[in-house]
């Protein structure tokens, strides 16, 4: 984990260290960047949270499958509340590519 600070703490130094054009450009690619992996942490945290919430959801139906429906009800709108999340890092993730605030 330290590693992965100092790394982003250098890649920061890096981005702020020129002056002039380049140093549009590079916060540009540094906004880029920062998009990309953020998408990536927010979808693969939806992922294993839809996962989860399914597999609950079908050991829930399997030990009492009268509750199924009620079940299903529960788990979409379960799923549907973690979809907000990542849709939510999509906005921001939009926002920095495109009307940056830091340029």
């Amino acid at each position: 984990m330290k590693k992965i600070l100092f790394l982003f703490a250098a890649l920061a130094t890096a981005a702020f260290a020129d002056a002039g054009a380049a140093a549009g450009e590079m916060l540009q690619s540094y906004s880029v960047l920062a998009a990309v992996v953020g998408l990536g942490i927010a979808a693969l945290g939806g992922a294993v949270g839809m996962g989860s919430t399914a597999a609950a959801t079908i050991a829930g139906t399997a030990r009492n499958p009268g509750m199924g429906g009620k079940l299903m009800t529960t788990m979409f709108i379960a799923i549907a509340m973690i979809e907000a999340q990542v849709i939510y890092t999509l906005v921001f993730a939009i926002i920095a590519l495109y009307a940056n605030p830091f340029m």
